[in-house]
């Protein structure tokens, strides 16, 4: 189960992600009904009407979250012709697959993963507030898989080929010390559980933190080199926590283990849509 919802979670959905000329995200409504196995268009066309009417109920306004565009097909004969689709937000995907058949298991994935997800890219700082413990958690866990992503991107441009001990010259620069395999043995973790899928939103908000100023710090320095960017990323790490420290916070080391991860609580919500 955990592999087909990581597959769901970091492959299906992200592969049919367009981007267009302004760099603004979108997805096809076509590709996105191969994805939910809808065999049928007529069935899924029923299934956007219903989102349409929750997208206006929430106050949005339809066209600018259900862009319907033309397709051209062939048709055989060296022929083709316009079918209908529409270029979706992120939003709309959310209502989509909200009001999807929960009987098929990768809707029931899908209404998982956007249970969890805001239905902006970005949250207002009141928005946030408002979430739950659990809810700030796998936010913030979304945001550090992007930026990891990003920050992974930018270092192998800078010469990074040992990954592991990049990333563990950050995790050492902010934990005093530790390295990654150090962070997992302390909270009691099993052989490649994910550390960041067990921390609270305060030490996940550290990391992002470090993840992000480490990516510019290599950009803005134009670093060339896999020990410079290794440096620069413990630096950074030293940084964040210094900042921790003169604020009067709490160390990352020393924050609290949250009882369940978050893939342990993304399992439980999936059972809990097939009752």
């Amino acid at each position: 189960m955990e592999t087909v919802l990581e597959k769901y979670e970091n492959k299906i959905f992200e592969d049919i992600k367009h981007i267009d000329e302004f760099g603004n995200e979108f997805w096809l409504a076509r590709e996105l009904q191969d994805v939910l196995e809808y065999k049928k268009w007529q069935k899924f066309i029923n299934v956007i009407v219903h989102a349409k009417k929750a997208c206006e109920q929430s106050k949005y306004i339809i066209d600018e979250h259900f862009t319907q565009v033309g397709k051209m097909v062939d048709i055989g004969s060296k022929t083709s012709r316009s079918i209908l689709d529409y270029k979706l937000s992120r939003y709309a995907c959310y209502l989509i697959v909200q009001n999807s058949d929960p009987r098929k298991e990768v809707v029931a994935l899908g209404q998982t993963y956007f249970a969890v997800q805001t239905r902006k890219m970005e949250l207002t700082e009141k928005e946030y507030s408002k979430l739950t413990e659990d809810e700030k958690r796998f936010y913030q866990r979304n945001l550090t898989r992007k930026g990891n992503y990003s920050l992974n991107q930018v270092a192998k441009k800078c010469g990074v080929k040992n990954f592991d001990k990049f990333h563990n010259a950050g995790y050492k620069g902010l934990y005093n010390g530790e390295t990654a395999n150090d962070i997992a043995k302390r909270k009691g973790l099993r052989y490649r559980e994910d550390i960041l899928d067990n921390m609270g939103s305060e030490e996940l908000a550290a990391n992002l933190f470090r993840i992000t100023q480490t990516e510019s710090k290599l950009k803005r320095d134009n670093v060339y080199s896999e020990k410079v960017s290794c440096e620069t990323h413990n630096k950074i790490g030293k940084i964040v926590r210094n900042a921790i420290k003169e604020a009067g916070g709490i160390m990352p080391e020393d924050l609290l283990k949250p009882e369940k991860s978050l893939k342990e609580i993304k399992k439980e919500m999936f059972i809990d849509k097939l009752k």
